[in-house]
Formats: structure tokens, sequence, C-alpha cells
């Protein structure tokens, strides 16, 4: 499928990056990623009873030296390999 479009793989409003403020470490930070991630996210807090900012610091506290915004997309893209206990697929990340 060559149309030089992304078609069904990617909607453009998930690809379009938001700036959001966690408070991590009790600091307050600004996080920008794409609302696909955020959405994502966002679910995972909300399957493991966590807020986004708990689950963020949970993540900051392994993140070693990569920076938060990319260390987030990560644990998004190793979350969704992973099947849950809830049965979800993570098709709300496309």
């Amino acid at each position: 499928m060559a149309t030089g479009s992304a078609g069904p793989m990617m909607r453009e409003e998930g690809a379009r990056v938001v700036k959001r403020s966690l408070v991590v470490a009790g600091h307050r930070t600004s996080v920008s990623l794409e609302d696909a991630f955020w959405r994502r996210l966002k679910a995972i807090a909300a399957e493991r009873g966590l807020s986004v900012n708990a689950l963020a610091a949970a993540v900051d506290a392994a993140r070693g030296g990569a920076n938060l915004s990319s260390a987030l997309r990560v644990f998004v893209l190793q979350a969704l390999a992973q099947p849950s206990a809830s049965g979800s697929s993570g098709r709300d990340a496309q």
C-alpha cells in the first residue's frame, strides 16, 4: 500500500505532540509526547490504579540516563507488547 500517506496505520491527531506538566519526585516538569502516547499512558495508569503522575514517577525512577519523554514512550511500547490482565489490546494508541 504505497499511496504516500500513512493510511489506517496512523491517525494525524495521534501524532500531534502535546506538552503537559507532571509532578515527578516532588518537582514539576514538562513532558512532550504525541497524543497517542498520552492516551495510552493514561489508560495504563488507570489499569494499574495509579495517577499519571505516579506512573511517570515510577518510570522516572527506573529510566537510567534516558530523558523522561523517551523513557515514557519506551514504557508504553513495552506495555503494549505484553498481554494485559484486563485483556485490553491497546488499539487506542494508534
